[in-house]
């Protein structure tokens, strides 16, 4: 098995907070991440695709289709964006690392033209990550518009 990674970067604002929490259990939990107005990082995604290389091209995955697959289904929809309000995929959905590259995953493998998604890491800065394999996990969503 080859194992084919592809890092990609974007810079989006997020506000991390739980509406059925008071101003002072989200403060508690979420400190400076709670700031009313949101946040910023500058991001970085690493996507890593495996599989057998074709014997014709020596590709596991042509990485101009993967670029251009993460350009249009990620990238354009999340950079300079703020996560809470202007991407409908996250829509009722705390903006954490661990529960934005869970939603990436989804979109990503019902993309995929060939070769399996082995791994997404997200990096929020250089210190703070957050790898993700593809388990199974719920998502809650939450009303953020009281």
């Amino acid at each position: 098995m080859v194992y084919v990674t592809h890092k990609v970067h974007f810079s989006a604002s997020h506000r991390l907070f739980n509406p059925n929490f008071t101003d002072e259990k989200n403060e508690a939990i979420f400190d400076k991440c709670n700031n009313l107005n949101g946040h910023g990082h500058n991001y970085t995604l690493e996507v890593t695709v495996r599989g057998i290389p074709d014997p014709l091209t020596g590709y596991v995955i042509d990485l101009k289709l993967l670029r251009d697959l993460l350009e249009h289904k990620i990238i354009d929809k999340v950079d300079h964006k703020h996560l809470n309000y202007d991407v409908d995929f996250l829509e009722g959905i705390i903006p954490s690392a661990e529960n934005v590259v869970v939603q990436f995953w989804g979109i990503i493998k019902d993309n995929l033209p060939v070769g399996e998604l082995h791994s997404l890491k997200l990096f929020e800065s250089d210190s703070n990550f957050v790898e993700y394999f593809g388990e199974q996990i719920e998502i809650p969503r939450y009303s953020f518009n009281s």
